[in-house]
């Protein structure tokens, strides 16, 4: 898992929404050619389909959408001759990016531009054999990937806040789907760590929490049935 994260750069003013948020919330944006120019430091993650990565001040997403774009041409290179795999590898591309900010306009919109991008690529694609409920998946996944809340203090900024939880999309069995949820406190803090990443696996003698909520498996196209 990748975070975004202090990576020091100077801003000009039409990066700042208005100076009374910036002042509040230290919100500030990168513009589009700071953000590649970062990207490509770590360029072979940034176009690894299924690499995860975290942006934890994610603003409207001007990473988190670049991130996406990269992922989906490589899955456009590789699978658009078949538009179930392209559907499939889209999901996964999608799923593998996550983001939080304190600002509830800011999250709204970084989804919106998240879905747009995959959106309009897809439509062009495919036109009138899109599919809605591919679309509906995007959008889902997104509404969980994407969170108001609180980096610092790991919750979320709603009216009643709780814990920030982050969902787990892992491809089983080409089609399927397995989602766990865990809490982003129980992702980050072990043993006083705070730079263990994501949902790791990586062996016997690296922690792995345990998931707070496990769903069964479900085609991936219909992901979002499971809370209907």
């Amino acid at each position: 898992m990748i975070s975004i994260q202090d990576m020091c750069i100077e801003k000009n003013e039409n990066q700042v929404v208005s100076k009374k948020r910036v002042t509040d919330h230290g919100e500030v944006f990168t513009a589009k050619r700071e953000v590649n120019a970062m990207l490509d430091l770590v360029k072979q993650e940034t176009e690894r389909i299924e690499s995860r990565f975290l942006e934890p001040a994610c603003g409207t997403g001007n990473f988190l959408i670049e991130i996406l774009e990269r992922k989906l041409c490589v899955v456009e290179s590789r699978y658009s001759k078949n538009q179930l795999e392209y559907e499939r590898y889209s999901v996964l591309a999608v799923s593998s990016i996550y983001g939080i900010d304190i600002l509830e306009d800011n999250v709204i919109e970084c989804r919106n531009r998240l879905f747009s991008i995959f959106n309009e690529k897809y439509s062009n694609l495919y036109k009138n054999k899109s599919k809605e409920e591919c679309r509906y998946s995007i959008k889902y996944i997104l509404d969980k990937n994407i969170i108001w809340g609180d980096a610092l203090t790991l919750n979320t900024v709603a009216e009643n806040p709780s814990p920030i939880i982050f969902s787990e999309w892992f491809p089983v069995n080409s089609s399927m789907i397995k989602r766990r949820d865990f809490a982003f406190h129980a992702l980050l803090s072990h043993e006083g760590m705070r730079e263990l990443p994501l949902f790791s696996d990586l062996g016997e003698d690296v922690f792995i929490p345990k998931p707070v909520k496990e769903y069964p498996l479900i085609y991936f196209l219909r992901i979002a049935d499971v809370e209907q």
